[in-house]
């Protein structure tokens, strides 16, 4: 039940900010609230256990998502831009070495491991290609592999980001 509760809250809350300014009634008409909350029962019931597949509901708690946020406005964004900079840089002096490199995750959730393997491939010049479900392993495809990867069996996940350390922040947020 609390899945349902869980997901009806976050979809009202989603349709609501989407929504702000259409009406009289505070920043919304009535008809948008019941749209609101009529859509987002139906997202409940439809999706109520997909979203929250397990019994693991720390990232309901709103100091997770103060974290989540700070993370995405500081680390992530300072390696987003730093790799969007070097990603620039390979274009145009045409050094690259792509290739597919093992990365041990090291994550224990489902969502963290979702968190990096999405992380990385919002950053520019990398993309996950594939998660080993049973070790939470990703395959990253690289634009540039660094001199000596290509011979290790895998390369730690810390590796990756050069200014920030963004497995750590994803431990913190998700686990």
């Amino acid at each position: 039940m609390l899945a349902y509760i869980i997901t009806f809250i976050l979809a009202l809350l989603l349709y609501l900010l989407f929504t702000a300014g259409s009406g009289t009634l505070w920043l919304w008409s009535p008809s948008e609230l019941i749209a609101g909350v009529l859509l987002a029962l139906l997202t409940a019931a439809v999706a109520g256990k997909t979203l929250c597949r397990g019994k693991d509901y720390r990232m309901a708690n709103p100091l997770r998502l103060v974290v989540l946020f700070l993370y995405l406005v500081g680390p992530f964004l300072v390696e987003v831009v730093r790799a969007n900079l070097d990603v620039a840089y390979r274009v145009i002096t045409g050094r690259i070495r792509p290739g597919i490199i093992r990365v041990p995750s090291g994550m224990k959730t489902d969502f963290s491991v979702f968190l990096l393997a999405n992380s990385i491939t919002l950053t520019p010049g990398t993309i996950t290609v594939d998660i080993d479900e049973g070790t939470n392993d990703l395959f990253i495809h690289n634009i540039n592999v660094p001199e000596g990867w290509e011979t290790r069996p895998a390369v730690k996940a810390e590796e990756l980001f050069s200014l920030a350390n963004l497995p750590a922040w994803i431990r913190r947020i998700a686990e």
